[in-house]
C-alpha cells in the first residue's frame, strides 16, 4: 500500500464534501429529514467548517490522502513554533482500519520527535479513533465537554525537562 499526500486544490471540493459527509452519516441517519434537507445541512456545515479552517489557520497544510494514487481522505496540519497541531484527519469509511491513518500519524509523531515539539489533536470522546491515538502514545491533556485535547510528547522533550 502506497500512502502519499498532495495539496488540496479547488477541484477537490466535491471529494472534500464527500469526506466531510462521511463524518456526519450516522448523525444524518437519525434525523427525520428528507434527503434534500440532509444534503443541504451537510453542505452548509461543510462550507462553515472549510471556511473556518482556512480563515483561522491560513498557514496550515491542507492535503489529500492518496492510497495507491486514489484519494481516500484529508489531513490538515498546522506547524506552530511550539507544537504541531493535527487539525483534521479523516479517511473515507471504505479505507479505514487499513493502516493509512496510523502511518500518517506516526510520521507526524516522528516530526515532533525530530523538532522537539508536542503533537496535538482534538477528538470527541465517542470517536472510535480515540483508541488509535491512545495506542500510539497520545494522552488526554484537556477535556472540554465531549472534546478531548490529545497530546503526544516526544521523549526528547520529557527527557530534557
Amino acid at each position: 500500500m502506497s500512502i502519499t499526500l498532495r495539496d488540496i486544490s479547488p477541484d477537490d471540493e466535491t471529494f472534500l464534501l464527500e469526506v466531510y459527509a462521511s463524518t456526519r452519516a450516522y448523525e444524518m441517519s437519525l434525523v427525520p429529514w428528507t434527503d434534500e434537507q440532509k444534503d443541504a445541512f451537510v453542505r452548509m456545515q461543510f462550507a462553515a467548517q472549510h471556511g473556518h479552517y482556512h480563515e483561522r489557520f491560513p498557514d496550515a497544510d491542507y492535503k489529500l490522502i492518496l492510497q495507491n494514487d486514489k484519494a481516500v481522505g484529508r489531513i490538515y496540519v498546522l506547524r506552530e513554533p511550539e507544537a504541531i497541531r493535527i487539525l483534521d484527519i479523516t479517511i473515507l469509511p471504505a479505507y479505514r482500519n487499513a493502516g493509512a491513518g496510523t502511518l500518517l500519524i506516526q510520521a507526524i509523531m516522528n516530526e515532533g520527535r525530530q523538532t522537539n515539539k508536542n503533537v496535538h489533536i482534538y477528538v470527541e470522546s465517542f470517536n472510535p479513533s480515540l483508541r488509535l491515538f491512545e495506542r500510539l502514545g497520545f494522552a488526554i491533556a484537556e477535556q472540554d465537554g465531549i472534546n478531548l485535547l490529545l497530546e503526544f510528547q516526544p521523549a526528547t522533550r520529557s527527557e530534557s525537562a
